[in-house]
């Protein structure tokens, strides 16, 4: 177990191990990269890694033994959803007075807080940073060499935004932050400069199917090519993906759009929409839902754009030329930003099926061509 488990971006791993192997870790550092990258598993490997009690070294780099105490706690975070269901689980077992003042933290070693999106809202939250604060101010490790907070999202919420620059701009000598972001540009210009930089670059797709021939047998031929291409070059997007999941999601995606491009079917779209209520379930499945709906959006722009051979839904192909017969780059432009105002309402908690038909009705009134 170590560093050799990693797949892809050998050379931004290879800095990070050589400014531990330096001891020049910085205090601030941004992983940045697409969802799936392995931003998260490299953080928890970094963390592991300076704080390893039986180091190792593998190519002449530092590496951590994987069978340490400190090793397996840190590594005890790993299934970040299954830990995330576990916290608010227990907060919803509280008292609604100490639900209310309860935010959501993962600790499974002391020295190392995880930190991510709050539900429902899914932000992180200036009670959030309070705790982080605390812990680097006056919690010094107690059984690590450096402490250590692995924020798992850029979603900050103002006030906890302006609230972690206290941290940043004098940071404790035996602490450092990391920030997972898929875009740095959601930071604020003033967390960006204060912290080191490393991108995790995507994949080609000939590569992910390659490794999910190996990786993952069950999946035939073609739907390996789907998986490659939807992962947008993601490793571990690519060997988790539920394409049963995604094709559901999918074909509810694909009313809305028709709706939008071929005339309203109200009784077919309320049918879809209605299935998308409040709870966890239903947030899960509304974030299936606008994936499926920004990958097929992108890919009408692409055969607009006179490239179909880059489309990520590669089975639908035939459907999406059809589609995109008649569509302007304008009404393709007006549905992505119907996209992100369903993704920020669902931050608000407007209901979410009515904030759908919204968006299919918004759709029909866009002039096409």
């Amino acid at each position: 177990m170590g560093f050799s488990e990693f797949l892809g971006n050998a050379a931004t791993v290879t800095r990070l191990r050589e400014s531990v192997r330096g001891g020049r870790f910085p205090h601030s550092l941004i992983l940045a990269g697409p969802r799936g990258a392995g931003k998260y598993t490299l953080a928890l490997m970094l963390a592991r890694v300076v704080n390893c009690q039986s180091p190792v070294e593998t190519g002449g780099l530092p590496d951590f033994c994987g069978a340490c105490a400190n090793c397996v706690r840190t590594g005890d975070a790993a299934n970040l959803e299954e830990r995330v269901a576990e916290a608010v689980a227990a907060r919803d077992a509280m008292r609604d007075a100490d639900k209310r003042e309860t935010r959501i933290l993962i600790q499974t070693h002391p020295d190392v807080l995880i930190v991510p999106p709050d539900p429902p809202q899914l932000l992180i939250k200036i009670g959030q940073v309070r705790q982080v604060i605390h812990m680097a101010w006056y919690r010094p490790p107690v059984e690590a060499r450096r402490a250590f907070t692995i924020f798992t999202s850029s979603a900050f919420m103002k006030e906890a935004a302006n609230s972690l620059l206290k941290v940043l701009e004098e940071p404790p000598e035996h602490t450092s932050l990391i920030l997972l972001t898929e875009n740095p540009q959601e930071l604020l210009p003033t967390i960006r400069s204060r912290a080191v930089v490393h991108r995790l670059e995507a994949l080609p797709a000939t590569e992910l199917e390659a490794l999910l021939a190996t990786r993952r047998p069950d999946l035939r031929p073609r739907d390996r090519a789907l998986a490659a291409r939807l992962a947008e070059g993601a490793v571990g997007r690519a060997l988790s993906m539920d394409l049963g999941a995604y094709v559901a999601s999918r074909q509810d995606a694909l009313t809305i759009l028709r709706n939008g491009l071929s005339g309203p079917d109200y009784a077919q779209l309320f049918r879809v929409t209605e299935s998308y209520r409040a709870g966890a379930d239903g947030q899960e499945k509304t974030t299936r839902l606008l994936r499926a709906l920004g990958s097929l959006v992108e890919d009408l722009l692409l055969v607009t754009a006179g490239t179909p051979q880059l489309i990520r839904n590669l089975d639908l192909e035939s459907e999406l030329v059809r589609m995109a017969q008649g569509v302007t780059v304008e009404w393709i432009d007006a549905a992505a930003h119907a996209l992100v105002q369903v993704e920020q309402g669902m931050r608000r908690n407007l209901l979410r099926s009515l904030s759908l038909d919204a968006m299919a009705a918004g759709l029909e009134e866009r002039p096409v061509w």
